[in-house]
């Protein structure tokens, strides 16, 4: 066993309950307005309200959703015990809530480039790395178009010509993605990977895409970092400056110079990055 693993995971636990409790506040405030404005809704002339009472049950609904995702993440993280199996991750939570065992977010610029990763395990993580390399795949379009991704079978590789085939090869067989939201913008997207039939319903993953952003991005106790599971890349963008600084490109073409080589070698582009931090290579 691992105590100080054991007690990170418990300092854990308690910070995603706290979060959970103040998510069900919020719920419950929520859900109050709704009901004022129900009540008036029912007056000639106010029909309107049921429009306000409408939007204020949404977001009780994601607050709720909110506190179920981080209640589990603290179940998960009271009860494991370090060095049995693996630690848990909050993403793994997010899986199975979407109905899967392989999930991934990634949040995104304006330009739709990766910022940051998070993945529930392997799978997730290598299928999120190969459409962060060759720029294409279900999180990209939903992003994109704003609109939830549903693809099956052969279709992935008619599809994504360049990414449908390594996913194939992956052992994927199916993949959804919905995007997530903020106000009138797209911050990135949830992909879920193999999920079982009636868990890829697009108003099912909506609901945990809105309860992720929130978590992420919206709420006063917000965490861009779930809790240590999220890779912001930074070593790719400083392996990119460092390829841009030595041989005069723009920082633009240094990623893509990063991409490509680990798109040919079959890597990860965080490996391909480490070594040329480490200076264990150049490119050019």
């Amino acid at each position: 066993m691992d105590p100080q693993g054991r007690m990170e995971n418990l300092g854990l636990a308690a910070v995603a309950r706290q979060r959970a409790a103040l998510a069900r506040e919020r719920a419950d405030r929520a859900e109050a307005i709704a009901a004022r404005h129900e009540l008036l809704a029912t007056r000639p002339g106010q029909e309107f309200h049921s429009q306000i009472a409408k939007r204020h049950r949404m977001t009780a609904e994601s607050h709720r959703a909110s506190a179920r995702l981080q209640d589990d993440f603290a179940l998960r993280a009271t009860t494991w015990r370090g060095g049995q199996g693996t630690r848990p991750q909050f993403m793994t939570v997010v899986a199975e809530a979407c109905g899967t065992g392989s999930a991934a977010i990634a949040l995104l610029d304006t330009e739709h480039n990766q910022l940051a990763v998070a993945a529930s395990d392997h799978l997730a993580c290598t299928a999120q790395d190969l459409e962060y390399v060759i720029g294409e795949g279900p999180g990209q379009d939903a992003a994109a178009g704003h609109r939830p991704v549903h693809v099956s079978g052969p279709e992935i590789e008619a599809r994504w010509p360049w990414c449908g085939p390594s996913l194939l090869s992956l052992g994927i067989a199916s993949v959804a993605a919905v995007p997530l939201r903020a106000q009138d913008s797209c911050i990135g997207a949830l992909t879920v990977f193999d999920p079982r039939p009636a868990a890829a319903r697009p108003v099912r993953l909506a609901r945990v895409a809105e309860a992720l952003t929130r978590i992420l991005l919206l709420d006063p106790d917000a965490d861009p970092d779930l809790y240590g599971g999220t890779d912001v890349r930074a070593t790719v963008h400083q392996a990119a400056g460092m390829v841009s600084e030595r041989n005069g490109c723009s920082l633009a073409d240094a990623l893509a110079l990063i991409k490509a080589r680990a798109f040919t070698e079959g890597v990860s582009s965080e490996t391909v990055a480490r070594q040329i931090v480490h200076g264990d290579r150049k490119l050019i």
